[in-house]
């Protein structure tokens, strides 16, 4: 009775968000030549190319999300511990008097690990739409499933030197995500950086299921099995870091960027495109969206020259042949001079299992 009943009240509550996203459904860009989208289960679409704001600060985000915008680019991915998103929300916001309208933009931000206690979901929210400009926002992630003791400090330490983790489980964040659906505050709530039997977690509670699962996705991590797995429950998977990130505060010293792979650089020769051209594509045609970063003019707008060529299933293929779990954005701390992985010892650290 009990499954019954919380089956009645998920597809009651999907169906209201459904008709609610119809009628705000995304137009111009986001279904435009020019940027090609993916289909959420409300119906709602999200841009392929998005742009990505991490690790810019905020003296420096506001002009390059300005010239984002400029170029086509209509997702722009932020977060509340980039701390940097007054000045996304400057640019947005002056784009928002001509160049664009609210509705042709799709914009996304996270929930940070010390806030995910229920009682301090919504006021971390509210910060974020505060920060941005914004009545809403089109989709809300919890950033990473560890939680974090709630301190004025992004990582709280123990005295010892290990992280203050909160014993709070993340289905309990969730719930608290789904009452911000419910209040407009948020249109979709997704997870980032969840492995397989957290979804699953998620799934078995959820009354609003997630819309988007953003991971780190390039050659050297591909993720399929997580997207196939994602996908079963019509889970939209989303690349971060699709260039590798190379200039990631954790990447591993000594082992070459994707960006810098023999094979990448050949292969983009082979297209006339430049290897973050090459690496960006390779997402789209496996149907993924991505949110590639820049902070140069003419990268931004060389990231997203990407929709006048395709590469061929033998291609894609070779370049899924480089997967060697090399991923940039695992959180470490130096110690004795030594990176070491700052969460492993959280009991809800992702990578405990292959995915």
């Amino acid at each position: 009775m009990i499954c019954v009943i919380r089956q009645f009240f998920r597809t009651e509550t999907q169906r209201r968000l459904i008709s609610s996203t119809t009628s705000l459904r995304h137009h111009a860009s986001a279904d435009s030549d020019d940027n090609p989208s993916v289909t959420l289960y409300t119906g709602a679409k999200l841009p392929m190319v998005g742009f990505g704001t991490w690790q810019t600060p905020n003296d420096v985000v506001k002009a390059a999300v300005s010239t984002a915008l400029d170029v086509g680019y209509r997702h722009v991915d932020c977060a509340m511990a980039y701390y940097n998103q007054v000045g996304v929300g400057a640019a947005l916001n002056d784009k928002m008097k001509g160049l664009v309208n609210r509705r042709e933009l799709f914009i996304t931000s996270k929930l940070w690990n010390t806030y995910h206690a229920a009682e301090d979901v919504r006021p971390a929210c509210l910060h974020t739409l505060r920060e941005l400009g914004l009545d809403y926002l089109d989709l809300y992630l919890i950033h990473w499933p560890m939680g974090y003791q709630k301190t004025d400090a992004k990582i709280p330490y123990n005295d010892d030197g290990s992280v203050a983790i909160s014993d709070v489980h993340y289905t309990e964040t969730w719930s608290a995500l789904e009452e911000l659906v419910s209040d407009g505050l948020v249109r979709h709530i997704g997870l980032s950086n969840f492995n397989s039997k957290q979804i699953d977690e998620i799934m078995s509670v959820a009354k609003i299921q997630p819309a988007v699962l953003q991971v780190e996705c390039h050659p050297y991590v591909i993720q399929k099995e997580l997207i196939a797995h994602a996908a079963k429950y019509g889970i939209v998977t989303m690349a971060y870091s699709p260039l590798g990130s190379p200039d990631s505060p954790w990447a591993q010293s000594g082992k070459p960027s994707v960006l810098h792979s023999p094979k990448v650089i050949k292969m983009a020769e082979k297209y006339k495109k430049t290897t973050a051209q090459l690496l960006i594509r390779f997402q789209i045609d496996r149907n993924i969206p991505t949110i590639p970063k820049s902070v140069n003019p003419e990268r931004i707008r060389a990231n997203f020259d990407v929709f006048d060529f395709h590469l061929t299933t033998d291609d894609v293929e070779e370049l899924e042949s480089l997967n060697c779990n090399q991923r940039s954005i695992v959180t470490r701390d130096k110690v004795d001079g030594e990176f070491v992985d700052r969460d492993v010892n959280h009991p809800l650290w992702p990578f405990h299992i292959p995915y």
